[in-house]
């Protein structure tokens, strides 16, 4: 199967109403090119799930902080919602539903779900706000919350390099959350830097199996 498409077709593959998750932190290892695509689009009632929203702080909107501003999406699940104003603003006026996860809680909703696993156990965030209308289970003589798995209808992940299978190469800490989302999505859109033939990755230096992924996007230029 041919998995190679270009950055229209890709994000045609995008609805109203689905759930999308979105690797990279803030733009390392970010998917800015099917994101900015999606931002031209009349698609909405979008629900993030990220591990976050851009960094902000910036003269200009960036990343997933785009399709917000938008009013594209109306849920967003995430760590860290960068400095954005209009995000903020959005939250205060009701036009955006805003869940705030613990890095490593979210995480682990996301490799639960990609693994098939019902969830799972932590003790972060007892006694927290976080802690509210959670299952409570005493382990130990130690509190621990119950936290449920995360899927999306898609993932928008971003690699260095790319073969024509959909194994896939990441650069550095750019690897962040991509692997463990392209587990947990029924759809998968690879966009890679870089287009190599079939075998010319090392087998050691596969961060992510191709079969993992269902459509790969090569997009050379730099975005931010």
């Amino acid at each position: 199967m041919n998995k190679i498409i270009n950055l229209k077709e890709a994000v045609d593959l995008i609805h109203s109403g689905d759930t999308v998750m979105v690797g990279g932190f803030t733009y390392f290892g970010c998917p800015l090119h099917l994101l900015y695509e999606l931002a031209d689009r009349e698609v909405d009632n979008l629900t993030i799930i990220s591990e976050d929203l851009g960094y902000g702080g910036l003269p200009y909107l960036q990343g997933a902080g785009v399709l917000i501003n938008n009013g594209q999406v109306k849920e967003a699940q995430v760590s860290f919602i960068g400095y954005y104003p209009e995000i903020t603003e959005a939250v205060k006026d009701e036009r955006l539903k805003l869940t705030l996860i613990p890095q490593g809680t979210l995480a682990e909703r996301i490799r639960a779900g990609g693994s098939g696993l019902g969830g799972f156990y932590t003790p972060v965030g007892v006694g927290t706000v976080v802690e509210e209308g959670k299952e409570i289970k005493i382990i130990n003589n130690k509190k621990y919350l119950l936290e449920y798995p995360l899927r999306a209808d898609v993932a928008l992940i971003k690699c260095k390099t790319a073969d024509h299978l959909g194994n896939a190469a990441f650069k550095y800490t750019a690897e962040n959350f991509n692997p463990l989302m392209a587990m947990a999505a029924d759809l998968v859109i690879l966009e890679t830097e870089e287009l190599v033939e079939n075998g010319a990755i090392e087998p050691d230096s596969v961060d992510l199996p191709g079969v993992f992924v269902d459509k790969i996007v090569l997009c050379k230029d730099v975005v931010i």
